[in-house]
């Protein structure tokens, strides 16, 4: 069921070349693609997040079939382990390394012109 989405990855001496997906159900592959679109244009999900990040890397549709591959997996792990689906949130991405996040934002700010200094918040 998972080898459906995987990336064929081709390798050779200089580095790895992507080749697309497997061979798998075209069908299932259509309704994942379509079900990762649609999760996508859900305002405050964690999909809608993740998918914006990878479409500005790799192109829409690249995008859309890994979105459809994370469906995928937990659909997966939920069958697996008997347990209801929990969005993450639209934050998720940003809260798991603070440091990073406020780090990038810096630096694009500073592209813009802006001197930028950060000091904790002071605890309430």
């Amino acid at each position: 069921m998972l080898s459906v989405l995987i990336d064929g990855v081709l390798q050779r001496a200089p580095g790895k070349k992507r080749r697309g997906t497997r061979k798998g159900n075209p069908y299932l592959k259509g309704t994942l693609v379509t079900a990762a679109v649609c999760g996508a244009r859900t305002k405050g999900t964690y999909l809608r997040d993740k998918f914006h990040r990878l479409r500005a890397r790799m192109g829409t549709k690249r995008a859309a079939v890994a979105i459809a591959h994370k469906i995928l997996v937990a659909a997966f792990h939920m069958l697996q382990r008997a347990v209801a689906f929990a969005d993450l949130g639209a934050d998720y991405l940003d809260r798991v390394d603070k440091h990073r996040t406020a780090k990038r934002l810096v630096r694009r700010l500073n592209a813009f012109g802006y001197a930028v200094m950060l000091r904790p918040k002071p605890a309430n």
